[in-house]
């Protein structure tokens, strides 16, 4: 098979996987592997003080703000509503909004336009939340918190004394570096009667299309975790289509989008129920029921669950959970994608630069490809070696293909060739380029991540064009520097001339960091093609 026919087959390929991509994206949940886990607690039921029309068996309101409680660590500013204690404003204090803007990236908000908050309850028969009694109103000892030098962890208590006499109290555990928060209830039941209690947490999120294209799929909306489902993404058209409502042995509940994420992760031993559900005012909702506690006079009882809200960092995720990493989604080449995403990182830890460390991955792939490319190539010579040959049989059979085939199988026999020699490689090296072409689009370290010159982030296009102009030339020279076979379809090779424009076009609106990468993997590859070619030229070989 000739080169440019390889070329045109990685163009279809490319072209191809994006718009698949896409759909995925847009319209198909991901299949999620299973998982074998034990189930060795009853399923939490419904509570009986919650309306029957609430299918998801919390408060589905947004409560009323009265003046919300600030809370300030090294990563996150957080804002605290005393009316149910929802976190209703969460802000990342080391990723900026803009890359020249010194506003940090708000993820949690609350306004006239947008919701995007992560609730928490107690309710069930002696619930302090719901929606036929609204939300508890706690009472805090300050209206500020920080985090004080020196200080590893942050405490923010805030306490509710019920008509009973019962008294709950709801903390906030803040600590350095993290991004996630534990959020406890502690239930003291200084009552004569027995209390029955079950936390839930959820996100609820307004309906807001992803911002996404064919040239940057990225998926905004929900996604859970099961004892049978590792990962799976939920998206606001199936929760428009059907709630869920899945008991599990620990789990979580999660919202995405490009390089963040919002996740309630109950304890892993409880069993829990995962649901959605979609209100009328176009509020996706997404999180956990958790276990049901029964409390009995003079007992104290803790609660615990955990709020993540940050960035897709793998190593903090799967601290929490060992699935939660699974948020950073690499299709299904994570397998090939993991290693790449772990040298990728080897590289910048020693380089300090995202574009030093993408080219060195990128020269590593290469370089490791290299015996597959060799092998490319000298098949497509010979081939081209065998042309004058094949169409003398074509003219000595005609029509006999039966008599034409044979032929050629012992032509190709006697002469060494492999027919498939030039196309096999290709199809090797795709799944590594997809797998690296996922890495860099899934990385949140390359957000906002500067290169050198002009090129401040590699998350975003060339503001200049120059890097896919300069991928352009270098493909058109690598055309130009493959020879054209004499029997090769006119057409086709207008087609050829017409591939680096073309691909030029699409790169345009690529990551620039995609961009780099594609543009050194086609300086490499003249550089092989010239070795390789000086090689085979010395072998008598054309």
């Amino acid at each position: 098979m000739e080169s440019q026919r390889n070329i045109l087959l990685i163009g279809l390929l490319f072209v191809s996987f994006l718009m698949w991509q896409q759909w995925q994206t847009d319209k198909a949940p991901q299949p999620a592997a299973a998982q074998t886990v034990s189930q060795t607690n009853a399923s939490p039921q419904h509570s009986a003080d919650v309306p029957e029309a609430d299918i998801t068996g919390v408060p589905v309101e947004l409560p009323a703000t009265k003046n919300l409680i600030s809370v300030k660590t090294d990563q996150l500013d957080i804002k605290i509503n005393p009316i149910g204690g929802d976190i209703v404003y969460a802000a990342l204090v080391e990723h900026k909004r803009e890359i020249d803007s010194n506003d940090p990236f708000v993820i949690l908000e609350q306004n006239n336009d947008f919701t995007y908050i992560a609730q928490s309850g107690l309710i069930g028969r002696d619930g302090i939340d719901s929606s036929a009694n609204g939300r508890a109103t706690y009472s805090v000892q300050a209206d500020s918190y920080s985090l004080a030098d020196g200080k590893d962890t942050l405490a923010v208590p805030l306490t509710y004394t019920a008509d009973n006499g019962v008294t709950y109290v709801k903390n906030f555990t803040f600590t350095r570096g993290q991004y996630d928060i534990k959020v406890d209830y502690s239930i003291n039941n200084t009552s004569a009667a027995p209390l029955q209690v079950q936390m839930y947490g959820q996100i609820k999120q307004s309906i807001k299309e992803s911002e996404s294209s064919m040239m940057m799929p990225t998926y905004r909306g929900a996604a859970f975790s099961s004892q049978d489902t590792r990962y799976e993404k939920y998206n606001f058209d199936d929760m428009a289509d059907k709630n869920l409502n899945k008991v599990t042995l620990g789990g979580w509940a999660a919202m995405l989008q490009h390089y963040f994420v919002s996740a309630w992760v109950p304890p892993a031993t409880d069993s829990n129920t995962i649901f959605s559900s979609l209100s009328a005012g176009g509020l996706a909702n997404i999180g956990f029921r958790g276990a049901v506690y029964d409390i009995a006079p003079g007992a104290t009882q803790d609660i615990s669950s955990q709020f993540y809200v940050g960035p897709k960092n793998q190593k903090a995720l799967s601290a929490i959970s060992e699935t939660l990493n699974l948020v950073v989604d690499y299709g299904f080449l994570w397998w090939l994608a993991i290693p790449i995403h772990w040298l990728l990182m080897f590289y910048q830890s020693f380089v300090g630069n995202w574009g030093v460390a993408i080219i060195l991955i990128t020269l590593t792939v290469r370089g490791g490809l290299y015996p597959l490319t060799k092998k490319q190539y000298t098949s497509m010579a010979k081939m081209r070696n065998l042309q004058p040959k094949l169409t003398e049989m074509k003219e000595r059979f005609g029509d006999d293909r039966q008599k034409m085939g044979q032929a050629m199988m012992e032509l190709y026999k006697k002469e060494k060739v492999n027919p498939m020699g030039g196309c096999l490689p290709i199809l090797l090296q795709m799944p590594i380029f997809i797998a690296l072409y996922w890495v860099l689009l899934e990385s949140y370290e390359l957000r906002h991540a500067p290169f050198m010159l002009w090129i401040n982030d590699l998350s975003v296009q060339d503001p200049y064009y120059v890097l896919p102009l300069l991928m352009g030339l270098s493909m058109f020279l690598m055309q130009k520097m493959q020879p054209v076979a004499p029997t090769m379809d006119p057409m086709q090779v207008k087609m050829m001339q017409w591939m680096p424009v073309i691909f030029t076009v699409f790169f345009l609106w690529f990551p620039a960091g995609l961009v780099l990468y594609w543009l050194v993997g086609n300086l490499v590859a003249i550089t092989q093609q010239k070795i390789i070619y000086a090689g085979l030229e010395k072998n008598g070989i054309k």
